[in-house]
């Protein structure tokens, strides 16, 4: 017997990203959870203008694809790097980064990662600066 589950827009949640996570306004819309033995979590992730993930890591690995707008990403010791619609990132398994929207532009991506046996999906760590975010021109 086959198992199939159409989710409506009404049936979703769409939550405010915690500040304890995020710096500025993001929203963010569930896509999928996906139910024993898969792992998969999506969430649509809406970033005003500078808004921005704190550092955090995802003990096996993120993609992350840009819908709209214009974005950033960073891995801890590299620089920022501009992402644009129809980009896609991987961050590998535990590597600390950060993401969200350039200063003067929204950004929406789909954010895609799976649990460890844990059921743990994503590690939050500090705050990312405005002198992170902002590196001199």
């Amino acid at each position: 017997m086959g198992h199939m589950k159409v989710l409506t827009n009404e049936m979703r949640g769409c939550r405010k990203g915690p500040e304890a996570w995020f710096t500025g306004t993001v929203w963010i819309d569930e896509i999928a959870t996906g139910e024993t033995p898969s792992r998969l979590k999506v969430n649509r992730v809406s970033f005003e203008p500078g808004a921005r993930t704190a550092w955090h890591t995802h003990p096996v690995g993120q993609a992350l694809h840009v819908v709209s707008g214009i974005g950033r990403v960073q891995l801890k010791g590299h620089p920022v790097q501009e992402i644009r619609p129809g980009d896609t990132v991987w961050i590998g398994a535990g590597e600390v980064h950060w993401h969200g929207a350039s200063p003067r532009y929204t950004m929406i991506h789909l954010g895609m990662q799976e649990s460890d046996e844990h059921g743990t999906d994503v590690v939050w760590l500090q705050h990312v600066t405005d002198e992170e975010y902002l590196p001199p021109a």
